[in-house]
């Protein structure tokens, strides 16, 4: 299973890995809205305890924290991102990281990939005919494909 964390949305995506064959699970966004940070939060572990639940996953690959420019937002990813890995430790999933351009060098050969670039393999490995999501699902599938990649 992959994660990419945000600050209102947080894009999930998992997949199964069966004789070097990937198949798509599950894919979404997770919604929260803007909503003061401490429900945000709660709200963001109940979502992923039950995602966790019902795809049970061998692991959770979680992308890193890309600094920007804007630190009010990172502040709020970085919180995202403690209840990710929170909600995996009390799951008992082992968690990978990966950068931003680590996902993007694995999946495209590009570090530097556009997000067109990115959806376009995910659909190919995953043989997605139409791939109906936000950025945050195909980011997150990204990041499922290389952790299962990395899991054997």
């Amino acid at each position: 299973m992959g994660i990419d964390p945000g600050t209102n949305r947080i894009g999930f995506g998992a997949i199964s890995k069966k004789n070097n064959a990937l198949t798509c699970l599950k894919y979404g966004v997770i919604e929260i809205g803007a909503l003061a940070a401490g429900k945000r939060l709660l709200i963001l572990e109940k979502k992923l305890a039950g995602l966790f639940k019902e795809i049970q996953p061998d692991a959770v690959g979680v992308e890193k924290l890309f600094f920007s420019k804007n630190q009010k937002t990172a502040m709020s990813v970085a919180e995202a991102r403690g209840v990710i890995l929170l909600a995996a430790e009390k799951a008992g999933i082992p968690v990978r990281e990966f950068s931003p351009t680590t996902v993007k060098q694995r999946i495209c050969g590009y570090g530097a990939a556009d997000k067109k670039g990115v959806i376009k393999l995910i659909q190919l490995f995953l043989k997605i005919e139409k791939f109906d999501s936000l950025d945050d699902a195909a980011d997150a599938l990204a990041i499922a494909i290389v952790t299962g990649t990395e899991t054997g």
